[in-house]
C-alpha cells in the first residue's frame, strides 16, 4: 500500500525514482480505509534527505500510511529553506488537537550539548509530553531516542571519549522473543554515528528492555514493555553513503575522525560502501507498523489515560 505525502513535496520525485509507491491526496480520500497516521519530527539539518529515508521505510508496509512532517518553531536549520518548512512542515501549535498513531523523532547534531542547553529543548519536552496523550506509540532515533528516554524515563546520556563511528554487528536479546524482531537473524548490522551512549544498567533500572546489543558499540535498541515505544540508538534508516558523507565532511573541516569501522571495503575510502543493513531496516519498520495496526483502536480520537 502506498504512502501519502504532500503532493508537492520535493522528496516525492526522489521516491518515485526508487519506485516507491506514493498515493496522491485525491486518490487517498476515495479509499474507504483508515490510514495509519504518522508524524515525523525531523530534527536533522538535511530535511530532504531524512524525509526520503523515512518515507522509503514507511512505504514498505501493505498498510496505507499518512505522513505529516513536523519541525520545531524555536529553531530552524540554516541549510533548509524557510519556504520549504512553511509549505510542508507543521509545528506543535498546528497539530496539538490532532491524534496520531505514531510519532518518530529523528536524531539531531546536538548530542554533545547538555539537554537543557539545546535551543529547542523546552519545546521538544512539550512535544514529547503532548505525544504521551495524543499519540499511540513513539519511535526515537539516536539523539531523538535519548531525548525521549530522558523526558519520559529519566535515563541520562553519557559523553564518550571519541565518536563511535561505523557499522557494528548487534546481537538480539536471546532471553525474550519479540514479534517486532520477527524475521531477524541473531546478529545483524547497524550504522552508528554518535558521541554519546546510554548505559545498560541505567536502562534496565528504568524498567526498559534491551532488544539489541553490541559488544563493540553498546546498547543499540531498547523498548518500553508497557507502551511498546521503540528507541533505536543507531541509524538503520541511513543510505549507503551517509557515513561516507559524514566522514568526508569532518575530514574537510580538519576534524580528526577515524575511518568508519566495518564500512569501506578493505577500509579503502576510494571504494564504495555496501548497504548491508537496509533489509533489516525494512523488516523492522514493517513489523512495527503491523504491530501498531493490530494494537491501536480503530477510532483513536480520545486522549490516552
Amino acid at each position: 500500500m502506498p504512502i501519502k505525502i504532500h503532493d508537492n513535496l520535493p522528496a516525492r520525485k526522489l521516491l518515485q525514482n526508487e519506485i516507491v509507491d506514493i498515493i496522491d491526496s485525491s486518490t487517498a480520500e476515495k479509499q474507504d480505509i483508515r490510514p495509519l497516521k504518522f508524524v515525523l519530527l525531523n530534527l536533522m539539518p538535511k530535511k530532504l534527505e531524512t524525509e526520503v529515508q523515512f518515507a522509503r521505510l514507511l512505504s514498505a508496509s501493505p498498510l496505507q500510511i499518512e505522513l505529516t512532517l513536523m519541525t520545531t518553531e524555536t529553531y530552524s536549520p540554516k541549510n533548509t529553506q524557510k519556504e520549504h518548512l512553511i509549505e510542508f512542515y507543521k509545528t506543535l501549535d498546528d497539530i496539538k488537537s490532532n491524534f496520531y498513531d505514531v510519532l518518530i523523532i529523528t536524531g539531531a547534531p546536538v548530542e554533545t550539548v547538555p539537554f537543557n542547553e539545546v535551543k529547542y529543548w523546552s519545546e521538544l519536552k512539550e512535544i514529547i509530553l503532548w505525544s504521551s496523550r495524543n499519540v499511540f506509540r513513539k519511535i526515537g532515533i539516536c539523539w531523538g531516542a535519548q531525548a525521549i528516554l530522558k523526558v519520559i524515563h529519566d535515563v541520562e546520556k553519557h559523553l564518550m571519549k571519541k565518536k563511535l563511528f561505523g557499522v557494528y554487528d548487534h546481537n538480539l536479546n536471546q532471553e525474550k522473543r519479540y514479534r517486532l524482531m520477527q524475521g531477524f537473524i541473531d546478529r545483524f548490522p547497524m550504522p552508528v554515528s554518535r558521541y554519546t551512549e546510554n548505559k545498560k544498567n541505567e536502562i534496565k533500572k528504568a524498567g526498559l528492555e534491551i532488544i539489541a546489543f553490541s559488544s563493540s558499540s553498546g546498547v543499540g535498541m531498547v523498548r518500553c514493555p508497557k507502551t511498546k515505544d521503540l528507541f533505536i540508538l543507531n541509524h538503520l534508516e541511513y543510505d549507503a553513503i551517509t557515513l561516507k558523507d559524514e566522514f568526508l565532511r569532518d575530514k574537510s573541516q580538519n576534524t580528526y575522525i577515524d575511518i568508519p569501522a566495518n564500512y569501506f571495503p578493505n577500509d579503502d575510502i576510494n571504494l564504495e560502501p555496501i548497504n548491508r543493513w537496509r533489509p533489516y531496516a525494512f523488516l523492522l519498520f514493517t513489523n512495527f507498523i503491523n504491530e501498531v495496526y493490530q494494537d491501536v483502536p480503530f477510532n483513536f480520537t480520545k486522549k490516552k489515560n
